[in-house]
């Protein structure tokens, strides 16, 4: 398989600039996911790797060679659509041949290639099915299976599993990783959900607004974000954001309270207003910690979502303890300072290493 290249790719609807410049490079075999919020240019980005949408500058390289101006069935790739896009008057068997059908291959290796295609994804028995006979995800299997039969060079998904309930999305993201490193085939994909592109990723780039914000592995992303944004993009629930400034004895919040810090970090940033980073998964109930007003507890099981202040600062922790305090009631959270994030408060880049 091959890798793909996007060189300083722009995108303008006349006068209006919607992609600005952007660089990735997709390695050979890698699943990338492109994730931001709704508008931020991935799904246009993506469409223009397939050639359903024009280049106003810059490259796009498939294998070596600059795809700009050819079509897409001359790009060997293949798309997976949000909302399936299968024929309902063929069955599934038709469904998947059709790309096949029309290059007029061989009957011997359509029928090879789909018959491939069906037993990885368990879609033997339904061949002979119409689309209104399976459910959601079944639907989602024949569109992957489409994609399959034709061995493109990379596959391309375009937010696949919107359209399914939790549990299926759940199950249909195992499937879609498993099918990955099974055919070792470059795929990009694109999805708002960022816990998608946590589980599914070899590398995330983030996009926001036309840009890039970040590219990595999706770890390095959760544990070193670029800036403020990356930081609160990536993560479920949200990292809280505290504004303030270090001090030598720790990190002063503006409405006075005292954040544990790395000595070193306060000794370096002295004086720095910044913003204090925290993801909810690293507070911890202490006796002797800050106080926290509960508002909301959201129990879950494993685990328990206690939404609260401290003062008058929104915070959100996400407990591994069952936790019976009613609203109004106060607890003592803590925060182990090697796990917090500062971001400079002009810039919003993250400080430190």
């Amino acid at each position: 398989m091959p890798e793909v290249l996007i060189r300083g790719v722009r995108k303008a609807f006349g006068q209006t600039e919607v992609i600005h410049g952007v660089d990735v490079e997709i390695e050979d075999g890698t699943f990338v996911v492109l994730v931001g919020p709704s508008g931020c240019g991935k799904t246009t980005l993506l469409r223009m790797i397939a050639g359903l949408e024009n280049i106003t500058g810059g490259e796009i390289v498939i294998d070596g060679a600059v795809v700009n101006r050819l079509p897409p069935k001359e790009r060997d790739i293949a798309m997976v659509f949000q909302n399936y896009a299968l024929y309902p008057h063929m069955t599934v068997r038709n469904n998947m041949a059709f790309s096949l059908l029309l290059a007029k291959a061989p009957g011997n290796v359509i029928e090879q290639r789909v018959s491939r295609a069906a037993e990885i994804l368990g879609l033997a028995e339904l061949l002979d099915r119409y689309p209104r006979q399976l459910s959601g995800g079944q639907r989602q299997r024949v569109a992957m299976g489409r994609a399959i039969v034709r061995d493109p060079k990379v596959f391309l998904f375009d937010e696949p599993l919107s359209n399914l309930d939790a549990k299926l999305r759940v199950q249909m993201r195992a499937e879609i990783k498993e099918l990955h490193q099974r055919l070792k085939a470059t795929t990009i994909f694109v999805t708002h959900d960022q816990i998608e592109a946590m589980t599914m990723a070899d590398k995330i780039v983030v996009m926001r607004s036309g840009h890039v914000e970040q590219a990595g592995d999706p770890l390095a992303l959760y544990d070193r974000p670029a800036n403020l944004f990356v930081a609160g993009f990536i993560g479920s629930p949200a990292m809280n954001f505290i504004p303030g400034k270090v001090e030598p004895a720790g990190f002063r919040a503006e409405n006075g309270t005292l954040w544990p810090l790395a000595a070193a970090d306060a000794a370096r940033l002295a004086g720095r207003a910044a913003v204090y980073g925290v993801r909810p998964e690293h507070l911890v109930l202490a006796d002797d910690g800050l106080q926290l007003t509960v508002q909301v507890v959201e129990p879950t099981g494993s685990e328990t979502q206690v939404i609260g202040h401290v003062g008058n600062l929104p915070i959100v922790c996400l407990l591994r303890e069952r936790l019976l305090a009613r609203p109004g009631a106060a607890i003592g959270i803590s925060v182990d300072s090697g796990s917090v994030q500062l971001f400079d408060r002009e810039s919003t880049v993250r400080l430190g290493g």
